[in-house]
């Protein structure tokens, strides 16, 4: 008997993945968690039925929320992940020498030794001596941060359930004043193709562009993402994402990436005619 499972994208749209065999499966006080094996996409791990990543395309997400901002900022001392349980941002965050700090804040306990035990290569970032685990609410930890950070990096994968916090003004807000002078908040944008996220979208720009005077999205294609197309949001205080790229100091450090690169960089954030329009029509009304 052959067994799937289906990541249902809209009420009518589905994709599924063959799987070999399910390894973990619990209901956690925050959320349902499953890992899968599967042939084409290795282990993957499902939050509420959909899939967060995957062994296969996790690299795609992790490289791009952690460069393009550490290739524009040019002095990251303190970084603040919200979310990130599973490692893969902090592991990247790692390349980097000059970091002093790596706060990591995810409330799920659960999730966390999931990750460690069947992903060990994401797990293995928060085994870095600068990197501390806060297992509380994303938003609570803001509130009483103030001038901390050179970036902030939001993990945090739904607007819905456990999550929703950490897509409101007040978030955005506490993410601003938790910021140093010059910092850089880099955060999950959803996909905008179908018509049920693309409001989600708006509300995300809507709010970022009024909390920072820097507001860019960009964009990566993730084949394990909803419609395999996902936006992120750049927010910043002071840095412009491709007027202030420094692609000759990024360069010179030499990091093995499998997806990003600092001519990528540029191209994404070019973005398709109808999330241009999208974009725009945001802003136009405020």
């Amino acid at each position: 008997m052959e067994l799937w499972f289906s990541d249902y994208h809209t009420e009518k749209v589905k994709v599924s993945v063959k799987v070999q065999k399910q390894l973990f499966g619990l209901q956690t006080e925050f959320q349902r968690i499953d890992v899968f094996d599967s042939e084409e996409f290795g282990r993957f791990l499902s939050a509420d039925g959909s899939i967060v990543f995957s062994e296969k395309d996790e690299f795609i997400y992790d490289e791009m929320v952690v460069h393009i901002p550490m290739a524009v900022h040019p002095n990251v001392k303190h970084v603040l992940v919200i979310g990130g349980g599973d490692g893969g941002v902090a592991r990247e965050l790692g390349h980097y020498q000059e970091i002093e700090t790596i706060d990591v804040v995810e409330p799920d306990r659960v999730f966390v030794e999931v990750c460690k035990e069947y992903f060990p290569d994401n797990a293995c970032g928060l085994s870095d001596p600068r990197v501390t685990v806060y297992y509380e609410d994303g938003l609570r930890f803001l509130r009483s941060k103030q001038n901390m950070y050179d970036l902030i990096i939001n993990d945090a994968i739904d607007p819905l359930g456990h999550n929703a916090g950490l897509f409101t003004k007040e978030f955005y807000g506490n993410c601003y004043r938790a910021l140093k002078e010059d910092g850089i908040m880099v955060y999950q944008h959803g996909s905008p193709f179908y018509d049920e996220d693309e409001e989600s979208c708006r509300v995300m720009h809507r709010k970022a562009s009024h909390s920072f005077p820097v507001s860019r999205v960009y964009q990566a294609h993730i084949p394990t993402c909803s419609s395999g197309y996902w936006l992120f949001g750049f927010a910043s205080k002071k840095y412009h994402p491709l007027k202030d790229l420094d692609e000759t100091r990024w360069n010179l450090r030499g990091l093995d990436c499998r997806y990003y690169t600092t001519t990528l960089h540029k191209g994404a954030f070019y973005l398709p005619a109808y999330v241009e329009e999208m974009l725009e029509d945001v802003e136009g009304k405020y």
